[in-house]
């Protein structure tokens, strides 16, 4: 774990993104955020943000949502990817929750420190600790770290770790990142990957890191996208709830 090379990168960041959304500032609710979380997993946010629409304009609230049928929810989430198994998760999901805590009032949880929310969260099937973290920062003003796959692609890439899935990468990172940077570098890290640092074809004739970077290819993708540009693509969904 390169630390200085971290400090590096969240100062370049900013300087070309600028500062992020700030969470604390509105925070939502936390049904809000795990539901748009699960929607958000391989897809666009675009797609997920349309998904989640669809689900809030059909149904007042989540627990109309829990007592409609999978293929109800399905056909409300079907513009995203892998809506059968998102609706499926999401029924189970708020069938549990009201076993378990009578209603799906889940305001209980910010009395909790973060580890025991994880481990309270990860007993439901389809939430992992990426999906957790968001619900630390977007509904609870907490400092976490989501490790998505553009951040962990970028991280090992540029050699701040050397790690082969999300969760290792967030285990290695998130006590690294200096008090109040955690939603900033994840912020833009995903706007990041998303512009320059792309899992196909990244613009490496362009990025502000290639004198830091690791990535073995970086040399002859410097020479194949001379001519590509960036296409601003920086919505993300859970700033806009």
């Amino acid at each position: 774990m390169k630390k200085a090379k971290l400090n590096t990168l969240i100062k370049k960041l900013s300087g070309y993104f600028g500062k992020p959304f700030d969470p604390i500032e509105s925070p939502s609710d936390i049904l809000d955020v795990l539901i748009a979380t699960k929607l958000s997993q391989n897809t666009t946010d675009k797609s997920s943000f349309k998904a989640y629409t669809n689900l809030k304009k059909k149904y007042s609230n989540w627990d109309k949502v829990g007592n409609a049928g999978i293929e109800e929810i399905k056909d409300c989430i079907k513009v995203c990817g892998l809506a059968n198994t998102k609706a499926k998760n999401i029924k189970t999901m708020f069938l549990k929750m009201k076993k378990n805590y009578k209603n799906l009032n889940l305001e209980f949880l910010k009395s909790y420190d973060d580890e025991k929310i994880y481990e309270e969260l990860l007993q439901y099937e389809g939430l992992g600790v990426k999906t957790i973290s968001c619900v630390l920062i977007f509904a609870m003003g907490r400092d976490a770290f989501p490790v998505d796959t553009h951040v962990h692609r970028i991280l090992n890439r540029i050699g701040i770790v050397k790690t082969n899935t999300a969760e290792k990468t967030f285990e290695v990172v998130k006590d690294k990142i200096s008090v109040g940077s955690k939603y900033e570098l994840h912020s833009n890290l995903i706007k990041f990957g998303r512009n320059i640092c792309k899992a196909k074809n990244p613009l490496c004739n362009i990025c502000f890191m290639y004198n830091e970077c690791e990535f073995k290819e970086k040399k002859l993708y410097r020479k194949k996208t001379n001519n590509q540009k960036i296409t601003e693509n920086n919505f993300i969904i859970l700033e806009n709830l």
